[in-house]
């Protein structure tokens, strides 16, 4: 499928590219929030725009074609970083850190201001792109990757900007659907349950088959 490149790197190397982006994308995203909240004079943003231009200018010196795709050692080492919620190389992503255990995949992270939607509270689409991102890869993490198909919210109450913590787990499998269920909290309770459908495409139905039986010893 287009977008999905094999990459093989070097261990070292992909750390150092790694940390590379991550402090370039760290630097943006404090760019990000620091112009939503702002409150300089003129003189002061004509020339931090003339600072952002310049930079601009530098890191359009060379791009890539257009995305930057999902790619992957031929270990499976995989980096999404131009993702939009878990990208390493995307200032719009917070971004989620997943920590994926035997039952359940979950992050901890803090939305600042640019994620507000009603005031002081997390914008619901964003937690909506969050709950995707997460129920798919607690899917993928469980063995049953997916497309999404469906994604069912239930906003219990007002997310409000800060720390949130979001945590998802493989509820079942019916053929080629993964159903995942999945909540995002704060520190004072449960803000958003999700419950998501994933379809495995027809493009990857043989590839992940495969998988599976060399994982369990028949390939």
């Amino acid at each position: 499928m287009s977008g999905y490149i094999q990459e093989d790197i070097d261990p070292e190397e992909l750390r150092h590219r790694t940390d590379t982006a991550r402090a370039l994308a760290d630097r943006v995203r404090d760019l990000v929030s620091a112009t939503v909240v702002t409150d300089v004079d003129d003189a002061a943003i004509d020339d931090a725009q003339r600072h952002i231009e310049a930079a601009t200018a530098i890191l359009s010196a060379r791009r890539l074609p257009w995305s930057f795709g999902v790619r992957f050692n031929s270990d499976s080492t995989k980096r999404a970083w131009g993702n939009a919620v878990v990208g390493e190389r995307n200032p719009l992503a917070p971004p989620v850190e997943l920590v994926h255990e035997t039952d359940c995949s979950w992050a901890e992270f803090a939305l600042g201001p640019q994620y507000e939607g009603p005031a002081g509270l997390v914008h619901g689409g964003v937690i909506a792109m969050i709950l995707d991102q997460v129920l798919g890869s607690a899917a993928e993490h469980a063995g049953s990757p997916g497309m999404t198909g469906t994604l069912t919210i239930r906003y219990v109450r007002g997310t409000p900007l800060g720390e949130v913590r979001v945590q998802a787990s493989l509820d079942r499998v019916e053929g080629v659907k993964s159903i995942v269920t999945g909540t995002l909290s704060t520190a004072d309770g449960v803000c958003a349950e999700a419950e998501g459908i994933f379809i495995l495409p027809k493009w990857a139905r043989g590839r992940v088959s495969e998988q599976l039986r060399k994982s369990v010893g028949e390939g």
